[in-house]
């Protein structure tokens, strides 16, 4: 029996920097790029509308080691659940905030969405392709910087089928870059 109140919202949202030629890091594994356009104003791009909009994070093991990478504080403060069936531990000071999980897409989705969590980020290239194999991506906010690296990372990989999605808006950040937000077209 489903307990959830009527007017819960499920969504898997992804918002994520591409470069012109579709990638999401450089041949080495590189995010520097992201940087080309210089932000003195640190336009934040839509971020942190987006964040507040979201109960929390799904992320692949690579994403969460970048993150981790980066040498800061932690970024969220939403809960971030980690996908990987290799993973070893989470670092103890993020015990209270980081949640491994593993299983299928749809079992770690119940698993979360039992927790009270709806609306879902969606981050790192393999954990979105593997959400949109399972044609369980609502809504994407892609942002493309204006550099083509000639290979790397993609974002989308091989789909079991097509997958219609509407455009929603388009913004311009810095003159340059361009932000599209799409909503999955889903037939009645």
């Amino acid at each position: 029996m489903n307990h959830e109140p009527f007017y819960v919202v499920k969504k898997n949202c992804v918002f994520i920097a591409t470069s012109l030629d579709g990638y999401i890091a450089d041949k080495q594994g590189g995010i520097e790029w992201l940087d080309l356009i210089p932000n003195t104003n640190h336009d934040d791009m839509g971020y942190f509308a987006f964040i507040n909009e979201i109960d929390a994070l799904v992320m692949g093991r690579a994403s969460f080691e970048t993150v981790l990478g980066f040498g800061i504080e932690w970024p969220y403060t939403k809960p971030v659940f980690v996908l990987s069936a290799t993973l070893k531990s989470i670092p103890e000071d993020l015990a209270d905030r980081v949640f491994h999980s593993h299983g299928t897409i749809p079992e770690i989705l119940e698993r979360i969405h039992a927790l009270g969590h709806f609306r879902l980020y969606i981050d790192g290239g393999k954990t979105i392709s593997s959400f949109l194999r399972e044609d369980l991506i609502d809504e994407m906010i892609i942002t493309r910087i204006p550099i083509l690296l000639g290979g790397g990372a993609t974002l989308f990989g091989d789909l079991p089928q097509q997958l219609e999605f509407e455009l929603i808006s388009s913004k311009t950040y810095l003159h340059q870059i361009t932000q599209h937000h799409y909503k999955r077209k889903r037939k009645a």
